[in-house]
């Protein structure tokens, strides 16, 4: 994390992660053939320059430590995928431009590390037709990274021929669905999507799924509705 590291140091520690899990998930019991690439806000940004950087490299022969094949689907929740249109929205917010510029290493960084931006390099074209499946979610009262940041970039993914999809859900903040929602119990839309979506071709899964019994409540509402109140994001 800033200030021991910047942003370059942030998306290697994020490829060395999947690394790890690419190739040590059988020694865990983990399926090899499961595996899903997944982050939230500044996650989900550094996560996918992690991915396009590791498409780039595969696309050019380089030495690497894990494939992009070894990816079944990059799941990008309340993301925000060009710097450069967001610098000023940060700054409006309290990530002063100043701060945000040095975790970012500079101007250039900020285009450098925007996959928005990235993924329009014609250069990089058979980079882009490895990437897998992109599916973007993102609620429409997210005011700490404004739910267009994904329309954007899904827009952009299909301009390029990359196959993505966007989620939207109305009326939820930054953090609803990924906190709020879990803590209430009872039904969880993103959960339920993502779990429907990596046991689409496994009925015994979707059969103990169908079972599952409901899920439980961990926070009384109140006192979600007050985290809400006083939460920056």
């Amino acid at each position: 994390n800033f200030p021991q590291g910047t942003i370059s140091d942030m998306v290697n520690d994020v490829s060395q992660g999947i690394a790890f899990i690419c190739n040590n998930i059988i020694e865990f019991g983990g399926d090899p053939n499961k595996i899903y690439l997944m982050g939230q806000s500044a996650g989900a940004h550094v996560s996918a320059c992690a991915l396009l950087q590791q498409a780039v490299k595969e696309s050019r022969g380089e030495s690497i430590s894990w494939s992009m094949s070894q990816i079944n689907a990059y799941f990008g929740l309340s993301g925000g995928y060009n710097l450069l249109k967001l610098v000023d929205h940060f700054h409006g917010r309290g990530l002063y431009r100043s701060i945000f510029l040095s975790i970012m290493e500079g101007e250039k960084g900020m285009e450098q590390f925007s996959p928005e931006i990235i993924v329009q390099n014609p250069g990089i074209s058979s980079a882009v037709s490895l990437l897998p499946r992109i599916i973007l979610f993102h609620g429409t009262s997210d005011y700490s990274i404004p739910s267009h940041a994904s329309k954007i970039f899904v827009n952009t993914l299909r301009k390029v021929g990359a196959q993505a999809d966007l989620i939207l859900y109305d009326g939820k903040t930054h953090t609803d669905l990924f906190l709020q929602d879990p803590l209430r119990g009872g039904k969880d839309e993103l959960f339920d999507y993502l779990i429907g979506f990596i046991h689409a071709n496994d009925k015994e899964a979707l059969a103990k799924d169908a079972m599952a019994p409901p899920r439980r409540r961990f926070v009384p509402e109140i006192l979600l509705r007050l985290a809400g109140k006083v939460s920056p994001f």
